[in-house]
């Protein structure tokens, strides 16, 4: 497979998503090791058995899953950097599904060869390749008047076929859009991960913890967010970033790439939110913004590693809410849609009474489901 290159604000949210899923692989494999220092009588085992016992466990973890594995991180990563360049020409170009066209694809997969949708299709968000462990698909860009678009129903009747097999849903996402080697329910994780507030970034949160997976959870993110340090070098050494700061109560970090564009009047809306995020411990970077690429929308940038975007809602009223929150989902990468209130007239009840507004254009092209608001 022909190398691609990725931008550094990728490579960083694939390795946080590399840090989160093998720590709670070394979750999995301590908990089982560490009370195989008992015997079947209760009593505690002689060395040699405790050490044979962890070897093995080390055998399955670390070289029967770990080859799957490995090969599923290096394909996310390769189409994690794909999408990255498809987006960049946005719908100029319809994006086709294709196998290796040998002996060795299976017949599942060999269902969803030759589909062709626009990168906007919401087909992408699920079936995107890697579909599945060992699974070598790709995808290629190919002009519209060469190929023949698929019909969207059948499209998604394909990939249903192709994704039969995956009944707990872990391979439905797209590694570039979500910045993810791995998605968040995975097979070191429990299905509530896909929407827990903790698993999308908010570890500031008064959570207590019902079970050791979620504490371990909280702890592995905890710490990864210590990485903002190390994010924090990285940009202050980029020529291509400014006013890079470090906030050492919070361990948050901002940012603003020196292409990013701020509106003449209402500019300040962006650098308040930043600041607000940057103390309160996240990692909120201004990304460049480039208005000379076909049908490009972009983000205002990462909100830790995660694409957002800022809408304000100058009077606070429900209908205002709503609007501000239809603008985030106008852009097809925004995952964390943040609103300012830059009166300072947030009421809960009408903030609610906005989000049910919203949430009542499900089904629609004005409606996204966002990570976090």
């Amino acid at each position: 497979m022909q190398q691609v290159s990725m931008s550094d604000a990728m490579r960083h949210r694939l390795e946080r998503s590399n840090f989160i899923f093998s720590g709670f692989k070394a979750f999995h494999e301590l908990n089982e090791a560490f009370p195989s220092l008992i015997d079947e009588n209760g009593e505690r085992k002689p060395f040699e058995r405790f050490l044979n016992d962890v070897l093995a466990i080390d055998s399955t973890y670390n070289r029967n899953y770990l080859r799957a594995e490995y090969n599923f991180c290096q394909a996310s990563a390769d189409m994690a950097a794909k999408w990255e360049q498809i987006e960049a020409d946005g719908d100029r170009y319809n994006l086709q599904y294709r196998t290796q066209h040998d002996d060795k694809v299976r017949p599942e997969h060999a269902a969803l060869d030759g589909v062709t949708l626009p990168p906007s299709d919401p087909f992408w968000e699920t079936y995107y390749p890697p579909n599945g462990w060992n699974c070598r698909c790709t995808v290629a860009q190919v002009r519209k008047s060469k190929y023949p678009t698929t019909d969207p129903e059948e499209a998604r009747a394909r990939g249903e076929e192709a994704l039969q097999k995956d009944t707990r849903g872990i391979f439905r996402f797209n590694s570039g859009k979500e910045g993810k080697t791995f998605p968040d329910y995975n097979p070191y994780t429990i299905s509530r991960c896909r929407d827990c507030d903790i698993a999308q970034g908010k570890v500031n949160l008064a959570y207590i913890p019902d079970n050791d997976l979620c504490a371990a959870c909280r702890l592995i993110r905890a710490i990864n967010q210590g990485q903002n340090k190390i994010e924090y070098t990285r940009l202050l050494n980029d020529p291509s970033y400014q006013d890079v700061q470090y906030h050492e109560p919070s361990g948050g970090v901002k940012a603003t790439h020196i292409d990013h564009n701020f509106d003449n009047n209402k500019g300040w809306y962006e650098e308040k939110v930043q600041t607000a995020g940057f103390i309160s411990g996240h990692s909120v970077i201004l990304e460049a913004e480039y208005h000379n690429i076909y049908k490009r929308r972009n983000c205002e940038g990462l909100w830790d590693g995660v694409p957002f975007e800022i809408a304000s809602a100058e009077n606070g009223t429900a209908a205002n809410i709503r609007n501000a929150l239809k603008h985030c989902a106008k852009k097809p990468d925004s995952k964390v849609a943040v609103i300012f209130f830059p009166e300072d007239n947030f009421n809960a009840e009408e903030f609610n009474r906005g989000l049910a507004r919203f949430n009542g254009l499900k089904g629609t092209s004005q409606y996204r489901l966002f990570d976090f608001i």
